[in-house]
């Protein structure tokens, strides 16, 4: 219960038990301290344009027929709430068939109520919903930081090749290098982020709007600066290579390589979108985070020093001061990135940052 008021769900209960019953158990449960309590006569005398208000201010619809539980669910709905319902009795049926979310139980619950439901609860346990809900937050959020991770770095290639080709400059990498950079390092990397276990406070922040965008103003934000941010950074590898007498061959290489130092502290940085990665628990990774990195760190290095593939992406060896630069580079990114993740917070700029988004409904089982 306390993680469902955490997580923004105010849950209420609508049982058919004796009004004393309901909210002693209500209490019990930590539903409210003092809760509100309403019984099916006073929702059977309460038209339809005021019910609204009493099924926002009650905590316990005691007494209440199946008739009495569906008018309690369209009135939270007519709110703009997400509705979830839960039931296990014949009975049950027209409101979990109503609600947003129907769920029934699987052990004690009728067929009835099973068809007319969304959810079927194997355990006929409420902390499964609450399980459930958990589960699916982490999921998405790690959908959002593929999506995140994907096409700023994607487009920071594309930016840098198209400015080049606009202004007449040398390529930055040729087709081939491209390639290497999206098979090789991109998907590898990007890979690991379905893997990622929660970040803190997942149950402390209030539900999404049913209908935000998955492409959020702040998405679009992030892509549009770290695109720019690689971009320069890929520019500025280029005048490295110039001022340090490399041939095209040798500075395309570092730019290859300064894609890698900048995925790999791109992936630490996006790994916690609404926290800081300058954690313990940041910096330290997963199993899965350092498998990938691993393997980007040795393919790059058969990349730049192995002939075979000098011969096949027109790579070149450099230098461990070069190598130094482009480090750099990804620490620098880093660093950039995370001063804007505060900078954003401190501003309360973006919703979800603030995490202000309108709280989602549940109620408890009926008894």
């Amino acid at each position: 219960m306390a993680d469902c008021q955490s997580a923004g769900i105010r849950v209420q209960m609508i049982t058919g038990d004796h009004a004393a019953t309901a909210a002693a158990i209500a209490a019990q449960l930590g539903l409210a301290a003092q809760p509100v309590v309403a019984t099916g006569a006073e929702v059977e005398a309460t038209p339809d344009h005021t019910l609204p208000a009493l099924a926002a201010r009650t905590d316990v619809f005691a007494r209440t027929s199946p008739e009495h539980k569906l008018r309690v669910v369209r009135a939270l709905q007519s709110q703009g709430a997400v509705v979830a319902m839960t039931g296990d009795g014949v009975n049950d049926a027209p409101s979990l068939k109503q609600a947003d979310v129907g769920i029934a139980m699987g052990q004690k619950g009728t067929e009835a109520a099973k068809e007319a439901s969304q959810v079927v609860l194997a355990d006929d346990n409420f902390a499964s919903i609450v399980a459930a809900v958990h589960e699916g937050r982490v999921v998405y959020d790690n959908i959002r930081k593929v999506i995140a991770w994907t096409l700023p770095t994607n487009g920071g290639e594309v930016l840098a090749v198209a400015l080049a080709l606009l202004l007449g400059l040398t390529l930055p990498l040729t087709p081939a290098q491209i390639l290497w950079i999206n098979m090789a390092l991109t998907i590898t990397l990007g890979l690991v982020l379905a893997f990622e276990p929660p970040e803190d406070g997942v149950m402390r922040r209030p539900p999404r709007p049913p209908r935000a965008p998955l492409m959020s103003p702040f998405m679009v934000w992030r892509l549009v600066l770290v695109s720019l941010l690689f971009t320069a950074a890929v520019y500025a590898t280029m005048a490295w290579g110039q001022w340090r007498g490399m041939d095209v061959d040798a500075t395309r290489t570092l730019v290859v390589n300064a894609f890698c130092a900048l995925e790999i502290a791109y992936l630490f940085s996006v790994r916690y979108l609404h926290g800081s990665s300058f954690t313990r628990r940041g910096v330290r990774g997963t199993p899965a985070v350092y498998l990938a990195v691993l393997t980007v760190l040795v393919l790059q290095l058969l990349f730049t020093y192995t002939p075979w593939m000098q011969a096949l992406f027109s790579s070149h060896p450099v230098g461990l001061l070069d190598l130094l630069f482009v480090i750099g580079l990804g620490a620098l990114l880093m660093v950039v990135l995370e001063l804007e993740k505060a900078a954003l917070r401190r501003l309360d700029w973006f919703d979800e940052l603030r995490a202000a988004a309108p709280a989602a409904k549940a109620a408890a089982p009926a008894g």
